[in-house]
């Protein structure tokens, strides 16, 4: 009797290694601190994967002013706007570190999300994390003190309260920008880091050091 073939199974599908080759629709690309990867009003025709380092979302009024509206890491997405309709990018998008990013032309992920529930679910996770990151934004905003908005910027920019271990050194940034995140002057801002450079919750070393001391002025009500 003739043995029975078996048919080989596909291996399944990962998300991390799709993102980390070139493939069709998809490229691969190194920044250095401080580079532009797309502008306020360019052509919206892509979506963005952070595999190494962080950009911040920018928008600049009509009236010169700049605001923050994010800043992203590894495992996030950006430029999703595209995929509901987008055609224009409404922020500047700058890396604050050196950057390794994936690109994917719109058609290449509207393909791969309709193909691959792996990639779907991966996606969908960081779309209710922006959501849930937004709803914490305006409480803050809304009812927390300046000194502690700044806290938790600091907290946030060093992934305490994320997946995997803290990142106590973060990314060079400015007084000015964290200004602009929490929604207060510069001089507020320098005055808050000195307080709690001397309260031992930060450290400057040529690199700002975050520690989890920095939590009790989060929690203190």
């Amino acid at each position: 009797m003739a043995a029975t073939k078996t048919k080989a199974t596909e291996p399944a599908f990962n998300a991390q290694a799709f993102l980390a080759k070139v493939g069709s629709g998809r490229t691969l690309a190194n920044h250095s601190a401080g580079e532009i990867v797309f502008s306020q009003g360019d052509a919206a025709d892509s979506i963005f994967y952070v595999r190494k380092g962080k950009v911040k979302l920018t928008v600049i009024s009509r009236q010169g002013k700049e605001a923050v509206i994010a800043m992203l890491g590894a495992g996030d997405f950006f430029g999703e706007g595209c995929l509901a309709g987008q055609t224009r990018r409404m922020a500047t998008c700058r890396t604050m570190s050196p950057s390794s990013l994936a690109r994917l032309e719109k058609v290449a992920a509207i393909r791969v999300l309709h193909e691959e529930p792996v990639f779907s679910e991966l996606f969908l996770r960081h779309l209710l994390a922006r959501s849930i990151r937004i709803e914490e934004d305006l409480v803050d905003q809304l009812f927390n003190s300046s000194e502690k908005r700044l806290a938790r910027v600091l907290l946030l920019l060093a992934n305490f309260g994320k997946e995997g271990e803290p990142q106590t050194v973060i990314a060079k940034i400015s007084q000015e920008t964290l200004a602009g995140i929490v929604g207060t002057t510069r001089s507020r801002v320098s005055f808050f880091m000195n307080k709690f450079r001397k309260l031992g919750f930060i450290a400057y070393n040529g690199h700002l050091e975050v520690h989890s001391s920095l939590l009790s002025v989060v929690l203190h009500d």
